[in-house]
């Protein structure tokens, strides 16, 4: 696939504007005397961890959104933001954690909105009567109000998502929201003015087009998309975002493609990852980088692509 193919294919413009290491890739959709009300810079999946380059590359990531010449409100970090507490022992995720506090407190100037990802889950059953056991110790080092919450900015609604939980049998991990989290869910939705734009911010898509080709996801002859890859309960999800027109834009991480997927009359953006192909350079046909979204008053949203490491 050639470059002006890729661009088509991920939705974006063929306009890129380069600078150093970084190429912007444009969006198609423009939005012309419209108030912009907030600017997000959605980094996901930068899988910090000690040894190779993931620390630098992290650190010039964050370096570059903040210096844009229009520059970001804030910062939207999707998760996966240690590399993996899954399946490691303390020593290795006290490590992940420390380097990653390091980070944030060394470059970041802009207000942080965090959600988990699985890889910052702590899951080793062995641990399980710690108290920092499955998602309390991200909950801590993320400083968030709770596993899911929501909030009100700009004029827009957000609510960030909890989307990592054990399978049945108590093993790690499917995508799904637990019924306590759905209720929450719909209450919050029923409490947000129907004239209010809503914003749904998780780690694993709720739907994903790039999942079909993150793996060899048909060689039996049918499509299989792992239910750890995208929302396993997507169906319910997006019945009850039907119910709820104000329901404008999801955006996630998790997979490390780009994509753009509207059903519904809402958009579901995968917004690639820092890491890429985990420090291995790009990911398929998406190069490691970061989101910008710009949202406007009147409930409308754009989105473009900062790659790195682009040629």
């Amino acid at each position: 696939m050639n470059r002006k193919e890729w661009l088509k294919s991920m939705g974006l413009s063929g306009l890129a504007i380069t600078s150093g290491k970084f190429a912007i890739f444009k969006s198609e959709e423009k939005r012309i005397n419209l108030r912009r009300v907030l600017r997000i810079a959605h980094i996901t999946d930068p899988h910090i961890h000690s040894g190779g380059n993931s620390e630098s590359w992290t650190r010039e990531c964050i370096r570059h959104l903040q210096s844009l010449e229009d520059t970001p409100d804030i910062i939207f970090n999707g998760g996966d933001s240690i590399n993996d507490a899954l399946r490691q022992d303390e020593e290795s995720v006290v490590e992940q954690w420390r380097i990653w506090e390091r980070v944030m407190s060394e470059e970041i100037s802009l207000p942080v909105v965090n959600c988990i990802g699985n890889h910052d889950v702590w899951g080793l059953q062995e641990h399980s009567e710690d108290p920092r056991y499955g998602k309390q110790w991200a909950v801590d080092k993320l400083g968030l109000p709770n596993r899911y919450y929501g909030f009100e900015k700009a004029g827009w609604h957000f609510i960030v998502l909890d989307s990592t939980h054990t399978r049945d049998d108590g093993s790690w991990y499917t995508a799904r929201l637990d019924e306590e989290q759905f209720e929450w869910l719909q209450s919050e939705l029923e409490k947000v003015h129907a004239h209010r734009p809503i914003l749904i911010f998780s780690h694993i898509p709720i739907m994903c087009a790039a999942s079909f080709f993150d793996g060899e996801n048909e060689k039996t002859g049918n499509w299989v998309i792992p239910g750890a890859w995208v929302h396993i309960d997507a169906r319910r999800i997006v019945e009850l975002f039907y119910k709820h027109k104000n329901v404008k834009v999801c955006i996630s991480g998790h997979i490390h493609l780009l994509d753009k997927v509207v059903y519904n009359d809402v958009t579901y953006y995968c917004n690639g990852a820092v890491s890429g192909n985990w420090w291995r350079g790009n990911y398929h046909q998406t190069h490691p980088g970061y989101a910008i979204i710009n949202l406007y008053e009147d409930g409308s949203f754009t989105r473009d692509y900062v790659a790195y490491g682009w040629s």
